[in-house]
């Protein structure tokens, strides 16, 4: 089920930051909504990766917590800039972004909408570790269902600040992503052919 708080939002053209928990479905989402629209596509994760020159793993491992969450506000403000002026972009923000005072103080100034993606945290759980397995990643957060879960809990209230809520859980991606458009109401926005 969608909802939607459109008095706090301002039109950006074709701009949104997706929001939410990991595995809630913002990349895979995020690339196919950009898709749709012939705009780009960007995980905030990883243009942090290319600004420290490391993975986000590696940087959280040598460097901490707060040296990540400094270059994290650092690339978001980078990219509201770009939103800003004109470009057409989705954002998928990592799980812990929007959970920042700091970073939603900038994403509220901003006026981009935000889309909060949501799924029961037990499936949630499932995507994570599934992915984690075929990566062959060992994540420190999914070393117990019940740490994940508070740390879902925690951030969710949060998450709910977003402009738009849309429910991910069991759906297919070319539902999500029509959901997707029809909440930010972009079918009006679509480009015209030209000739």
């Amino acid at each position: 089920m969608a909802t939607a708080k459109r008095a706090r939002t301002r039109r950006h053209g074709r701009a949104v930051l997706l929001v939410g928990f990991m595995g809630a479905g913002k990349s895979t989402a995020g690339r196919a909504l950009a898709e749709r629209l012939e705009c780009a596509f960007e995980d905030l994760d990883e243009r942090i990766a290319r600004r420290e020159g490391r993975t986000v793993p590696e940087i959280f491992r040598d460097s901490g917590e707060a040296h990540f969450r400094r270059g994290e506000r650092a690339a978001l403000r980078e990219v509201l800039d770009e939103l800003g002026a004109g470009a057409e972009k989705v954002v998928a923000l990592g799980g812990g972004a929007f959970g920042q005072l700091a970073n939603l103080r900038l994403i509220e100034a901003s006026g981009v909408p935000t889309l909060f993606l949501d799924a029961p945290v037990e499936e949630l759980w499932r995507r994570c570790r599934g992915q984690a397995e075929a990566q062959g990643e060992r994540r420190p957060l999914l070393k117990s269902l019940n740490e994940f879960r508070e740390l879902y809990q925690a951030r969710r209230p949060r998450y709910l600040k977003a402009s738009h809520r849309l429910e991910t859980g069991g759906k297919e991606i070319e539902e999500l992503v029509a959901e997707m458009v029809e909440v930010l109401d972009w079918d009006r926005h679509r480009r015209r052919p030209s000739g």
